[in-house]
């Protein structure tokens, strides 16, 4: 019998690319070289982005030589290969674009639900097995999905989906320390986040933790995928440690990039 808790992962994975699917399907063919606020990045090469994504998703669970081909190409340019993966895809016409990463998108769906959910599949960092693979992509999609929304001038409706993004957020906290080269805290935080229907807050870690951050689920996802600067979002941190997490907390592999600059009232605020 298949575990609940994978079945629902692969739900809300598969309802967040069709949410990003509904703001992007029938935009204007010119609408896609629009900017968004990664540097460099258009609303093409986010959902480039994704697709090639997806298909190195696809290779790890079905075709792991396949995979290690391709692992094996990234190694050659680490720095630069997600930039040329997306450069590329964003080269297509928009429509062969928008029906690869569908057509993807589906096919990874049905790959995930077939998978072995005890099995690890290869991937960039340690091996995963299918539901955490799931949350990595829901996690990715939401957070490219935001800039697509920002470059559109769309205000999203958070979810509970959104539950994934800061779970996968609290457990990479000692990641976003060493991808810095920075020594981990040697105790657990606690970590209180308002849902965001307002009905419940979503817990993480001891609750007798001396460290903790509080605020809304949403500014924490918004924080951990570096999507919006500290300075906009309505999060606490309680202890020293708490407070420097929120500086450097990140939910994905590899390097940091480029923070996002806090809005001109922020800016003006700390002149």
């Amino acid at each position: 019998m298949p575990d609940p808790s994978a079945v629902a992962v692969f739900a809300d994975l598969h309802a967040e690319g069709g949410e990003l699917d509904a703001l992007v399907g029938e935009l204007p063919k010119d609408a896609w070289a629009r900017p968004t606020p990664a540097a460099g990045w258009t609303i093409a090469h986010q959902i480039a982005h994704l697709h090639w994504t997806d298909r190195a998703s696809l290779l790890a669970l079905t075709d792991a030589e396949g995979f290690a081909v391709m692992a094996e190409e990234a190694t050659k340019s680490p720095d630069t290969f997600v930039d040329e993966g997306a450069d590329e895809g964003a080269l297509l016409d928009p429509a062969e674009l928008l029906a690869r990463w569908r057509e993807g998108r589906a096919a990874l769906d049905e790959a995930l639900a077939a998978a072995d959910p005890g099995a690890r599949f290869p991937w960039y960092g340690p091996p995963m097995k299918a539901a955490s693979m799931a949350s990595a992509r829901l996690m990715e999609t939401w957070a490219h999905g935001q800039d697509v929304a920002d470059a559109l001038g769309v205000r999203r409706t958070p979810t509970a989906r959104l539950r994934h993004v800061a779970r996968i957020g609290v457990r990479a906290r000692d990641y976003a320390y060493a991808v810095r080269g920075l020594p981990v805290p040697g105790e657990p935080f606690r970590v209180e986040l308002l849902a965001p229907d307002g009905a419940g807050t979503w817990l993480f870690g001891p609750e007798d933790a001396g460290q903790r951050i509080t605020g809304p689920a949403l500014d924490f996802c918004l924080l951990v995928t570096r999507r919006a600067h500290r300075a906009d979002l309505a999060l606490t941190a309680t202890g020293p440690d708490a407070d420097r997490w929120l500086d450097i907390a990140q939910a994905f592999a590899g390097p940091p990039g480029a923070d996002r600059a806090p809005s001109a009232a922020d800016a003006e605020g700390s002149r």
